[in-house]
This record gives C-alpha cells, sequence and structure tokens, in this order.
C-alpha cells in the first residue's frame, strides 16, 4: 500500500530509533544493511527526513544519524507524508484526476473508507509502536 521509499524509510526510522534507544548516532551502511534497503535510495529518503526535521545527522568520526524527536511524537502519518506527501490520503484508488464527492469513479466510495482507516492508523500509531513492536529484533526475520 505504501510507495517502496515509504516502506524503505519507514524501515530505517525503526533501525535508527533502535540506535537511538542506546543513545548511539548509525552510519548509512549499517541502516541499510540492518534495515535491508538500498545505500543510494535509503540516502536520498534520509537527506529528505533530515530536512523534514524527523532525524538530524552528524558528520565526523562520531557521526550518523538520529532521531530528532521523542519516538512517541513521531506519527506514521508523519513520515508517510514526509516521504510520499499527503496523496495517498486523498487521491483517488483508480488514479483519476476528477473524482471526487461530486464526480466519484465507480470505487469512490469503497476507497473512501479504506483511506480514512489508513489515516486513522496512521495517525494512531508511531515510531516508538514501531520500535516496541519489533522487540529489539528489527528485521532479523
Amino acid at each position: 500500500m505504501f510507495s517502496k521509499a515509504c516502506e524503505y524509510g519507514i524501515r530505517a526510522l525503526t533501525v535508527i530509533a533502535e540506535a537511538g534507544k542506546e543513545h548511539k548516532k548509525i552510519g548509512m551502511k549499517d541502516i541499510c544493511k540492518l534495515a535491508k534497503t538500498p545505500e543510494f535510495f535509503t540516502a536520498k529518503i534520509l537527506q529528505n527526513l533530515v530536512k523534514q526535521k524527523i532525524i538530524g545527522s552528524q558528520k565526523g568520526p562520531s557521526g550518523g544519524f538520529f532521531i530528532a524527536k521523542d519516538l512517541d511524537k513521531i506519527t506514521l502519518y508523519d513520515i508517510v507524508e514526509a516521504i510520499d506527501g499527503k496523496e495517498i490520503f486523498v487521491k483517488c484508488g483508480l488514479g483519476l484526476d476528477k473524482c471526487n464527492a461530486k464526480k466519484p469513479c465507480p470505487m469512490h466510495s469503497q476507497f473512501e473508507l479504506v483511506r480514512n482507516e489508513l489515516n486513522e492508523m496512521c495517525r494512531n500509531n508511531n515510531l516508538e509502536d514501531l520500535v516496541q513492536g519489533f522487540h529489539g529484533e528489527v528485521y532479523n526475520r
């Protein structure tokens, strides 16, 4: 349901958050290894998340990425919006430009229910929830 960029971003953020629990910054290579994401693509995603102030980065020997806010203050909605924008929560499920409540596509009302549930799920779950859900074993599955 989420774009590949969003999937990779969420996975990378959980790795960064896990490292942050030990008050450590984590480098790009380690993030990609643990999150099982491609380095170049992940670097672009993390660069965007730094601009959005969801994460921070520090250069140098003790540098790396770190979470810039409390984990419980970063909702899944914030992450999705920072990476993909709000379109997933509002656009037509069939990709039609002119679909709306006044001129609905054949799937409009069904997609509206799905979008509303997705929106609610993303707003009601945060990065802390995701990290806790992995119980310290982020991607060892």
